[in-house]
Formats: C-alpha cells, structure tokens, sequence
C-alpha cells in the first residue's frame, strides 16, 4: 500500500529557486524531485526527502492497519487482493526504477539551492498540471 499511495497521491509545489528558472517540484510531504534545468525531460530527484516522505507513508500505513487489526477487527486479505497488490506495486517499482535510471536524471543526497514557494495543490499522479502564469493580466489589479 506503501508504494501505491506513494505513487499516487502526490503535492506539486510551483517554486522559483535562486538563481535558477521557475520549477515545478512534486512530493508530499517534502518535496524531493524537480525539474532538471540542464535538459527538458530530465529530473532532480533528492534522496533524503524522497526516504523522508517514504517513510512517513510507510509509518501512516502500518499504523492504520495495526490499529484496525488491533482494535477494530481482524484484517484477513484474500489471496487475489494480495496477488493484486503485490504485482502492481512491483509494476510502480520497476518503472520508478526505470525512469530514475535514466542517464539524464540527477540524483542528489540533499537539495541544495533555496527557494521561493510560489504556490502549492494536491494532485493524483495521471492529472497534468499546469504550470500557474503570475504574469496574465488581472484587471482588478489596476
């Protein structure tokens, strides 16, 4: 449930880093992957805040299910839904580890530029979206 929930509930954040162009960054609850800047399709994955947002999934999914198990009432999974589960998180796995693989992604321990958080939203992973325009006309602003 742990990489499933990871790889698809996510918060994108809309950031202008210093000395560097505007970037859309994803993660929840820290941001741990952006936009490379060195060439378009390429990543920024940072791996302290990655295992720091994994493990707080991990942490909320093991705690709901030990208390349901534990006080509410007895979790028995069938061998389908387990079947299921399993085969579509090492599907989410192996492309993770695909796309991460990647020659033009950058992998770093920690980000290591600042930012300015411009903006932020919640978002499923299939939803696109739209890099905010703080630049349109607004015409109540005169």
């Amino acid at each position: 449930m742990t990489i499933i929930s990871f790889a698809t509930f996510t918060k994108w954040w809309y950031v202008l880093p210093d000395d560097a162009p505007d970037t859309m960054m994803a993660g929840f609850p820290l941001a741990y992957v952006s936009d490379g800047w060195h060439t378009s399709m390429s990543l920024q994955i940072f791996l302290a805040e990655f295992i720091i947002d994994f493990l707080i999934y991990f942490l909320f999914w093991f705690l709901l299910i030990f208390i349901i198990d534990r006080y509410l009432t007895r979790i028995k999974f069938s061998r389908i839904l387990t079947m299921l589960l399993w085969t579509l998180s090492t599907l989410i796995f192996t492309l993770a580890i695909i796309i991460a693989s990647m020659p033009d992604q950058i992998i770093k321990v920690k980000r290591d530029w600042r930012m300015q958080i411009m903006t932020t939203g919640y978002k499923l992973t299939w939803k696109k979206q739209e890099r905010p325009d703080f630049n349109k006309y607004d015409p109540r602003n005169k």
